[in-house]
């Protein structure tokens, strides 16, 4: 997986809202508005699904072609906005990433998918006091399917702004939403090693490991808790298995040079 691919996935960005519905009364507020199956629709859809697998490639040219072509199809498809600014953001074009954003807004305003990614885009740009109230509104809609996702975003902005008491209780709810969200355990298994917490640290990368792939990041992690604990066996093995892995990451460059901080 390529770090923009990893970037992405950490934003949350998926192109539907829908799923989990809740029972309540108000539910229907944020149901899907019904749209109609037209041709125009269908190749709007269609291009939009194809600008984002361009924007993972990082083809951005073609991304932002397809973009367009959806946009030709159906000039209020929100979802084809969304991904047009977050290639604009790719390209450090902030103004139309913005105005992008924005009007996918305008259009679906009660879109989690597209309330998450404008809050990654102002994150990004270290807007992190505008960014948190995006994710709280994405988490505001009750058929958000991924609300875990806004949680661990809205903690890492948080966590990234220096106000690390909010971003330890926005990680703890992704992971009452979704106990194994490995993002959430990731980051709260680097806040406690940074506070020398090592045990619960360690606690936190073994449930990360019982349901993902290491990740050089999650290996570079665990080796220096590890190391801090004098694991020599397990800081060894380790080491091992990210040079084997990912031989090119800059943590496996960062382990080579010895700069463990």
């Amino acid at each position: 997986m390529t770090r923009l691919m990893q970037k992405l996935c950490a934003a949350g960005f998926i192109l539907t809202a829908l799923g989990c519905a809740n029972t309540g009364s108000e539910s229907t507020t944020y149901a899907p508005k019904p749209v109609a199956n037209t041709e125009e629709n269908s190749r709007a859809r269609i291009h939009t699904d194809l600008a984002a697998g361009y924007l993972e490639l990082g083809n951005y040219g073609v991304a932002l072609e397809e973009a367009g072509e959806a946009l030709k199809a159906d000039s209020n498809y929100a979802p084809a906005y969304s991904v047009m600014g977050l290639v604009y953001m790719e390209l450090r074009d902030d103004k139309a990433a913005e105005a992008n954003l924005a009007r996918a807004l305008r259009i679906s305003p009660q879109d989690s998918d597209i309330n998450n990614n404008f809050g990654w885009f102002l994150c990004q740009r270290k807007r992190e006091q505008e960014s948190i109230k995006y994710f709280l509104a994405a988490l505001r809609n009750p058929l958000y399917p991924t609300p875990d996702k806004s949680w661990v975003n809205a903690g890492m902005c948080s966590r990234q702004a220096g106000d690390i008491t909010a971003a330890d209780d926005y990680f703890q709810k992704a992971l009452k939403v979704r106990p194994g969200q490995p993002q959430a355990l990731l980051q709260l298994a680097d806040m406690a090693y940074k506070r020398k917490s090592y045990a619960e640290a360690k606690t936190y990368l073994t449930r990360i490991q019982r349901d993902v792939s290491p990740t050089p990041e999650s290996l570079w992690l665990a080796l220096r808790v590890d190391r801090a604990m004098g694991d020599r066996n397990a800081e060894s093995s380790l080491g091992f298995q990210l040079r084997k892995n990912f031989p090119e990451s800059r943590e496996a460059r960062a382990l080579a040079a010895g700069q463990y901080e």
